[in-house]
């Protein structure tokens, strides 16, 4: 995955993903890799980058090994229900204004 590349002879450089929270109960969003040779120093350095000017409330700093990427998502019936362009809901409402006989309103033609 090249998120470790060794470097001199005995030293190990590791690639963390920093996630971070801007508000209390905000969800959690990625902020961006910090490279470091141990937990402690990407924490510190994650600090540094992501939280000393108060933009975020909490951090996670993960390995990049550890996050798991999941990327297959079978649509048997081809239909997205969690996504809004899933849906044509113009022609939906044209048709049920149709059938109800009264006309779409000037902003919504």
């Amino acid at each position: 995955m090249g998120a470790r590349r060794h470097v001199g002879r005995s030293s190990l450089i590791v690639v963390y993903e920093v996630f971070r929270q801007e508000r209390k109960g905000a969800s959690f969003e990625h902020a961006g890799s910090v490279v470091a040779p141990d937990e402690a120093f990407a924490q510190a350095y994650a600090h540094e980058q992501y939280g000393r000017r108060g933009e975020s409330v909490a951090l996670w700093v993960v390995p990049r090994a550890a996050v798991l990427e999941v990327e297959d998502f079978v649509d048997e019936l081809n239909r997205n229900y969690h996504r809004v362009d899933g849906y044509s809901l113009k022609a939906k409402l044209r048709e049920a204004r149709e059938r109800a006989g009264t006309t779409a309103p000037a902003g919504d033609r």
